[in-house]
């Protein structure tokens, strides 16, 4: 299991279902004797999300553990993306409120594979391909994902060969569902016979994402603003890219072309985005009526306009940002 050291000393948060992936970094994590509480989420789309909740309940009563739930509303279009940032934002609170280090998901080999695929047949650069990394930060905390090494298989075989307990999502066979169509036709096919080489390409596709990032370099991250040294001009789709994908937001083909010529826009009426000199400035793009103190010294500081209104919306302090030429 990846980043036991990074867990062991510090206040762990399970995104937990009841499912073969998070009940065996469950078991895991008790077996590696690393502290953690759990987060379950009730979806209401499965019959037997009500039991997963009260099963998740037991678990941490009988583990001594904290035990967080939510009930999602009933989404009616775009569930995947409608669910993953209900998701998120119960995750985010969860981690602010009680002071959690680290989010501990638990994506493994086929979820990876699956992610690749569907990105690929979109059009897409590595930053985007490689989009699950084992440790990367978002926000305020630590996001690790301890399983990425593993197969679906092999936590099968772990689950099964120890007893443990655990659901089967019945909606991961639902084709209606983007990811579900391409890993029964295309990832589960794959991982089938070529586990290993995937494995591999994998660490190696990694490793080569970590050199291409170093054309660029985060100088601030807050909530969710960020603010980037460019190293290369050539290097800032790629770190617009890396950027919005780490709040969920992925680029579509247009937008990328968008962000080669321009330096200063909106992306999908969400995003700011803006390039001074050799620094990149990406928030949510918000609109909001500003003191005169609070424009004065955003424009002192050079602030890019279309970021300020999301700084005084959050109360981040201008004065505390990394100013042009540092």
């Amino acid at each position: 299991m990846d980043g036991v050291e990074l867990l062991r000393h510090a206040k762990n948060l399970l995104a937990f279902s009841g499912g073969i992936d998070s009940s065996a970094l469950f078991f895991l994590l008790l077996e590696y004797e690393i502290n953690f509480d759990i987060a379950i989420i009730d979806y209401g789309i499965r019959q037997r999300s009500g039991e997963e909740v009260k099963h998740a309940k037991a678990l941490a009563k009988q583990y001594d553990l904290a035990c967080y739930t939510a009930t999602a509303p009933k989404f009616t279009s775009h569930f995947e993306a409608h669910a993953r940032e209900f998701r998120y934002d119960f995750f985010d609170s969860l981690m602010e409120v009680h002071g959690y280090d680290n989010l501990l998901t638990a994506h493994q080999l086929n979820d990876q594979l699956e992610w690749f695929l569907m990105r690929l047949t979109k059009g897409a650069g590595l930053a985007e391909l490689i989009g699950l990394e084992p440790v990367s930060r978002r926000g305020n905390y630590t996001l690790v994902r301890p399983l990425l090494q593993y197969s679906k298989e092999e936590l099968t075989a772990y689950l099964e060969s120890t007893g443990y307990p655990y659901f089967i999502d019945e909606s991961n066979t639902d084709e209606k569902y983007e990811r579900n169509r391409f890993r029964k036709h295309f990832s589960d096919p794959l991982m089938a016979e070529f586990k290993q080489g995937i494995s591999r390409s994998f660490n190696y596709l990694r490793e080569d994402k970590k050199i291409l990032a170093k054309g660029f370099s985060i100088l601030h991250a807050e909530k969710e603003l960020h603010i980037l040294q460019l190293h290369t001009l050539a290097s800032r789709t790629r770190a617009i890219d890396l950027a919005l994908k780490k709040s969920g937001y992925l680029l579509s083909a247009a937008q990328r072309k968008e962000t080669e010529k321009e330096t200063s826009l909106v992306i999908g009426g969400e995003w700011a985005i803006e390039i001074q000199n050799d620094l990149l400035y990406i928030a949510p793009y918000v609109t909001a009526s500003m003191p005169k103190k609070f424009r004065e010294a955003c424009r002192v500081l050079k602030i890019p306009p279309k970021i300020r209104a999301y700084l005084f919306q959050e109360h981040i302090d201008p004065h505390n940002l990394p100013a042009q030429g540092e």
